[in-house]
Parts: C-alpha cells; structure tokens; sequence
C-alpha cells in the first residue's frame, strides 16, 4: 500500500507510505532498536524533569552529550544505530521545547502541548525515524543501519530519492515505512469558480455547490455491532491483574482492532476522494477554520468523532496545497448567526434544533448550513456583493499553514 499523504509546510514535501514484509530476524532486530530508543526518550523524560525543577537548562546539546557517555559506558547501546537514537532526542526536544513555549506564552491549559512523558513497554507503539545517512535502497530492500534489511511492497515508484523515513508498526502488528520525498505543486487547470465550505454533524461538509456536499458516512454506525460484539467477547475473556490475557482475549482484541483499523481507512478515503473532487472543480476555497475537538464534551460526540471532521478538513487543505489552489481559512465565529445576503446578525444563539436561517433584516430565509456556507465566502472576499465586506469589524480571515507535514 502507497499512501500519498500530503505536501509539507512549504509545499516542497510528501510522504508515500509502503507495506512491509518484515521476516522474524528482522522483527527481532527493529524491536531490539526499539527498545534501545525507547530508553534514550525515557531516559531524557527523567533529566527533563530533573533539571526544570532545578532551574536548569536540558537543550539538544546536553541531551546528545548524554548520549555519548550512556553509549561508551553501556555495551547494549552501541550494538544498535545511533542515527534513531539521535533522532529520538531531537523529537523529545522539539516537544519539549513547544510545550514550554506554550508555557511561557500563558495559553490556557486545554491548547497547551503537553509535556514529553515516559514511553511504557507494552504501551506505546514502536517507531524509528532514519535520516538519509541512515538507510539506502537497494534492490527493491530497505536497508537500516546495524544490518536491517526489509522488503518493501512497492504499490508505486517513489518520484525522487527519499530524504528521510519512518518505520512504525500499527495496532494490528504490521509494520510500514513512511518515507519523504522531495515534490512539486501540480498545477491543475483553472476552473475560475469559488467555493465556501461548512462543517457540519448532520452532514460533514455543506458547500456552497448543491453538488459537491458531503454526507455523513456513518462508517462508524456500520460497524457498531461488529465492534460490539467483539468488545463483549473481551469482557468475558478479560484477565484478572497480574494475569496474561488469554488467547481467546488477545484473538478478539485483535478483532476488534481491525474493525477499528477498516473505520479509520474508510474515512480516509471518503474524505480524500471528495477533497479531490472539490479541489478540481474550484479555484478557491473558503474553508471554516473549525476545530471539533469541544464536540467530543457534547451528547453529539460520537456522531461528531464518526464524520472525521478534522481529517476530512486536513485533507481538503492538504490536497489544495498540492495542486497549487487558493486556501482561506475562515474564523468560525458568528458564522451561523450571520445573513449573507444583507450581513445582518441574530440577537441570539440559534439552537442546533433550528436548520433554518431566517434573517431578522431582510427577511431571507435559507437552509441553515448553506447560509453559513455563503458567509465563508463572503467573509473571505469571494463575493463582492456580500454586506460583509463593508463590515466595520468582524472575525478575522487568516490563511493558517499546519506545521510539519500533514497527512490527508
């Protein structure tokens, strides 16, 4: 499987995700680096927060020295590569380092990013970041450094030579490697239509075209009594602390993971088939910069988790910076109490019950999310008949780019 997940900060960057077939030596050895890695990010855990509650400083430089003196004095250490061992500290440090700016800036502790923690045996996933000096191809294989050679399932060519790649397994014991390639914006031919995008729960994307709207999928309720089932098979076969789990037990959680896996896919590739879709037919997009995660504290939460609002959202903006489209990022504010005809405003809240937008001034009454749809471009300058535009002040339109590389 080859997953082109998105183009990087500025456009230059793709990731392309192939299947492994990964033999018991070599599942052996990745583990074995695992561990090795897993000790140096615990260990940094553990200097971290010693030197904070001292006062004292813990950059990259301190932590590689640590490195240096834990591989001369520990023999397991040096049998493993440095190249994920030095990667580990620089993702510890990069985290670190965001969550302390976070700190320093004041933000309220639900947007903070979390302090670095330790990394448990059987918790947390394996993953290996390898720099360009630490893996080459050769021949179809994936070599590693320390003498790691892995069969890649080449579903397509990579466009260039990769920079950097991450080997991971996922929940069901598979292993993959993500690698980054150096790409180009593919220009697609100009359509000269707009488009403006709503977020929604009873249907994930309203638009501003009657064609391009995206219904809910409802891939999770499909699954329910599968997932159900299986989960009750768990119950029953549950061990007591202290206790290995069963065979019966790991067989259904097994199961149950993969029911989870499917889930997660489909609404991958609904959200990036429809994203394709939008992104040939328009030029500009007025996206609502909505951040679902508050649904996940409403009665409307598993339904809000099952249409994959931020995925599908990440998607979209993802697959308009690959082929070079215009990206506005609308704030979501007064959005759904707006006209966008005449831009006037409600003088109260519009309960969720209330699909219908009536507006108070002039009068017009239309579907509740297909107002909004209009307000996104109205408010992102795509209309030039919109009240909006002449507004004295309103929330402001902001063209965000996602730090790192994001996935589609």
């Amino acid at each position: 499987m080859a997953t082109l997940q998105g183009v990087g900060r500025d456009g230059e960057h793709a990731r392309y995700t192939y299947r492994l077939r990964v033999s018991s030596t070599a599942g052996t050895a990745l583990l074995a680096e695992w561990a090795r890695c897993r000790w140096i990010w615990n260990e940094c855990c553990a200097r971290s927060k010693k030197a904070y509650a001292d006062g004292e400083a813990c950059g990259p430089a301190r932590l590689d020295k640590m490195l240096t003196e834990a591989r001369a004095a520990n023999a397991w250490l040096r049998e493993g590569s440095s190249v994920p061992q030095q990667q580990s500290i620089r993702d510890f440090s990069k985290s670190r380092a965001k969550a302390l700016k976070d700190i320093k800036a004041r933000l309220p502790q639900r947007q903070r990013a979390g302090m670095p923690k330790y990394r448990r045996k059987h918790a947390a996933s394996p993953s290996l970041n390898y720099t360009q000096r630490g893996f080459r191809l050769n021949g179809g294989l994936l070599c590693l450094a320390a003498g790691i050679s892995l069969t890649v399932v080449w579903s397509r060519d990579l466009p260039k030579p990769p920079t950097s790649v991450r080997v991971y397994r996922d929940t069901l014991g598979h292993w993959y490697a993500s690698f980054v390639v150096a790409t180009t914006v593919e220009v697609l031919p100009s359509t000269g239509r707009a488009i403006g995008i709503d977020w929604g729960v009873r249907e994930t994307a309203t638009t501003t075209s009657d064609a391009h709207d995206l219904p809910h999928a409802q891939h999770g309720r499909n699954a329910a009594r599968r997932l159900s089932r299986y989960q009750r098979m768990m119950a029953r076969r549950r061990p007591k602390p202290g206790q290995p789990a069963s065979k019966g037990y790991r067989d259904a959680r097994r199961q149950a993971a993969k029911v989870h896996k499917k889930v997660d896919r489909q609404r991958q590739d609904t959200g990036r088939k429809w994203a394709k879709r939008v992104v040939a037919d328009h030029d500009v997009l007025a996206i609502e910069d909505f951040r679902p995660k508050f649904l996940a504290k409403t009665t409307m939460a598993r339904k809000a988790a099952d249409a994959a609002i931020g995925a599908t959202k990440t998607a979209l903006i993802a697959m308009g910076r690959k082929h070079g489209r215009e990206i506005h990022l609308v704030h979501p504010a007064h959005t759904t109490m707006d006209c966008s005809q005449c831009g006037a405003r409600t003088k109260h809240a519009l309960p969720l019950s209330e699909r219908t937008y009536t507006c108070i001034a002039c009068g017009a009454v239309s579907p509740r999310d297909k107002n909004s749809a209009h307000v996104m471009l109205t408010r992102a300058g795509l209309n030039p008949a919109g009240a909006d535009r002449v507004r004295a002040a309103g929330p402001p339109v902001r063209s965000r780019r996602e730090p790192g590389i994001p996935s589609l």
